[in-house]
């Protein structure tokens, strides 16, 4: 059942882009994101009282700097389905993986002190051999449908992975000090919720949009059954190998979202295109398994 759990949870991900890019005619990113935001927390709150789990917590910080850095990399993926395709924004988005063998890499020659023990660091060609293959697909998938007006969007689809990969992270380090995942999604939800508030307050609020406005509500609730799915998912792997499988069927999404975005949004993704997501999926997967060596039973990302 864990495989069905992630597999429902990137369909419900996928949907939620449909939602998105639905709504983006009407809509500000940052506007979205707020009313996402408002959606989880009610969600959130009412799933926290049916579990019976505190939404206190010791760790405001720690929980202030996750919402910082998800927020940042919502918004940009906001931005990036709104004017990209939606099987292109999903894509980028799911760089992190790669953006995490990027960050291991650097650190790895950050912290290396040249000894006569250490002459050099490791070389890490297997990672370093996925990071140049993802972003080889990045090229490839951004090629056939970049111009000049989708260059800005591009660019923040490529932010929204890398601040996904950071989000990821700090969902670790929160999952390590004993924070269970409905506390860290509500508090990434209020910070949303905020974020976006002040985005609208800037930016100023969209005309009533009549029955558009609708679309709206199945944003928040998507994620926020995706979340929960997603959460499933990793919980109900028990071992190493189980785990592996899950964090790899996530990219499952990029399916999802290719066939809704041809059906509804008629996107046309030439053949550069599909390889280019086709590397960038294995690349992820590849970089996970690497990963994987450290760190067998890490946390999930959410979104």
């Amino acid at each position: 059942m864990h495989a069905f759990w992630m597999v429902w949870a990137a369909f419900l991900f996928a949907s939620m882009g449909v939602c998105i890019k639905a709504a983006a005619p009407y809509f500000s990113p940052g506007e979205m994101v707020f009313y996402r935001g408002l959606i989880g927390m009610l969600l959130m709150f009412l799933w926290a009282r049916r579990q019976g789990v505190s939404l206190t917590t010791k760790y405001p910080g720690m929980h202030a700097w996750r919402s910082l850095i998800g927020v940042t990399s919502l918004g940009a993926w906001f931005y990036a389905i709104s004017n990209l395709p939606l099987a292109t924004a999903m894509t980028l988005n799911y760089m992190s993986s790669i953006w995490i063998a990027v960050f291991l890499v650097g650190a790895a020659l950050w912290t290396w002190r040249p000894s006569a023990a250490t002459p050099r660091p490791p070389l890490q060609g297997a990672i370093v051999a996925t990071i140049i293959v993802g972003f080889a697909g990045v090229v490839m998938l951004l090629r056939p449908n970049f111009n000049p007006s989708q260059a800005f969007a591009g660019m923040l689809g490529l932010m929204s992975g890398m601040a996904a990969a950071f989000a990821y992270m700090q969902v670790v380090a929160l999952s390590r000090v004993g924070e269970p995942e409905t506390r860290t999604v509500f508090y990434f939800a209020t910070g949303s919720a905020i974020a976006g508030g002040l985005a609208t307050l800037v930016t100023g609020h969209s005309p009533w949009a009549g029955w558009h406005t609708l679309w709206l509500i199945p944003i928040g609730v998507l994620a926020s059954i995706a979340q929960l799915a997603l959460t499933k998912a990793y919980a109900q792997a028990k071992t190493s190998r189980e785990t592996l499988v899950v964090a790899n069927l996530q990219y499952s999404g990029i399916i999802f979202s290719a066939v809704f975005g041809m059906l509804y949004f008629g996107d046309v993704i030439p053949m550069l295109g599909w390889l280019g997501m086709l590397l960038i999926a294995g690349s992820g997967i590849t970089a996970t398994l690497l990963r994987a060596r450290n760190a067998p039973d890490a946390p999930s990302e959410d979104r």
